[in-house]
């Protein structure tokens, strides 16, 4: 019986969808080295490249998991726990990465900015289900997530090229990657508010839920001490 325990738990732990998970962790401390003095082939957009694929890749597993899952209806504990996590760890490695790596582009205050309000929604996030309700991703929640691919991987860019030229057509990298990290910068801001007010409204609603069954539990338990 223990036995078959264990191997529902490494079956639930090792599905498709949770492997694609840890894929996605596993490539984050590969993206560091990329971005990293000790990546070997340096100077001739070589890391830029390497780095760019391997966002874009771990970006990709960031939809496929939670789509196979769905649809295979293999949603676990486990999964429910480190997909979030593992695109949380993601952005933050990436945007702490780019301070030191493309400072020209990716200031301080700004990956304060936007992991910052990663960390707020995952608390709300958190409270909510404490409550008993969920908080749903917003078109702004899900804009704000293709604003910051296109960000991370221009900034990445940036790094070797200001801009590419193909015969008439120029392609202004560096101002690309500035005007999307600035942009990333105001829809994470505003997703933040839409998602704060949306709690708020939630909980709000949650506490006057409690209070009213509070004071019927309480007029019935009077109820029926007066009858006695």
């Amino acid at each position: 019986m223990e036995a078959g325990s264990r191997e529902h738990s490494r079956a639930l732990l090792m599905n498709l969808p949770n492997s694609i998970t840890m894929s996605r962790i596993v490539m984050i401390p590969l993206l560091l080295w990329i971005l990293s003095s000790h990546f070997p082939w340096q100077g001739n957009g070589a890391q830029e490249i390497a780095a760019s694929v391997l966002f874009v890749l771990a970006s990709i597993t960031d939809g496929l998991d939670g789509y196979l899952a769905r649809k295979w209806k293999q949603i676990t504990t486990i999964g429910m726990l480190l997909d979030p996590l593992a695109d949380k760890i993601m952005v933050t490695a990436a945007l702490i990465a780019l301070v030191n790596y493309n400072p020209d582009v990716v200031k301080v205050w700004i990956a304060v900015v936007i992991i910052g309000r990663e960390f707020l929604i995952s608390g709300l996030r958190s409270i909510a289900a404490s409550e008993g309700f969920t908080i749903e991703a917003s078109d702004l929640g899900k804009l704000k997530t293709v604003t910051q691919i296109v960000s991370v991987v221009s900034a990445i860019l940036a790094h070797h090229w200001d801009a590419w030229q193909f015969g008439f057509i120029v392609i202004p990298v560096k101002w690309i990657a500035i005007a999307a990290i600035y942009f990333t910068v105001l829809v994470s801001t505003i997703s933040a508010v839409d998602y704060f007010v949306g709690f708020w409204k939630k909980i709000d609603h949650a506490s006057k839920d409690r209070r009213k069954s509070f004071v019927l539990s309480r007029r019935k338990s009077e109820g029926a001490s007066n009858t006695n």
